[in-house]
């Protein structure tokens, strides 16, 4: 029988490769691109008030066009605060707490954290881009979903 090489070792963690290599391969890397309606969603944060409304489903159309009311509008003023704290920073965003269900996501929420009321407790809803022009209600259940398991005494 033949012996085993003593010097052959096989690594735990898989290849080795060097930093320059890695630091090519990050760059070479490519991300989801997210759309909204077709227009790339950092586009959408530069783009005017009157072509956003054009995008839009017609009903959040209507609400944006009879204005803003105080409360969104300091929902709105938090968010960009909290957003700005940690810009520099690989840091979420501050949790934002909020009644406000019918709020309606535009791009500028995206990437930020907020707490949606459901009646009971504050839900936890992370902004992505798929959730523009949805209303925040939509990510915060109002009620236990039944398990229909086993049935009780009395029945």
């Amino acid at each position: 029988m033949p012996k085993k090489k003593k010097g052959a070792k096989k690594s735990k963690r898989g290849p080795r490769i060097d930093p320059a290599r890695m630091a090519e391969l990050k760059k070479k890397r490519k991300f989801r691109k997210y759309y909204y309606r077709g227009v790339e969603v950092e586009k959408l944060l530069d783009l005017p008030h009157g072509e956003l409304l054009k995008l839009v489903t017609s009903r959040a159309r209507r609400r944006f066009r009879r204005g803003l009311k105080e409360k969104p509008k300091g929902f709105i003023q938090r968010l960009r605060k909290a957003k700005k704290a940690c810009a520099g920073t690989i840091k979420k965003p501050k949790i934002i707490k909020t009644h406000l269900r019918s709020m309606i996501i535009v791009p500028e929420m995206v990437a930020a954290q907020i707490g949606v009321y459901n009646g009971k407790g504050y839900i936890l809803v992370e902004v992505n881009p798929d959730m523009i022009g949805h209303y925040l209600g939509e990510y915060a259940i109002t009620y236990k979903p039944v398990g229909h398991g086993r049935p009780g005494v009395g029945s």
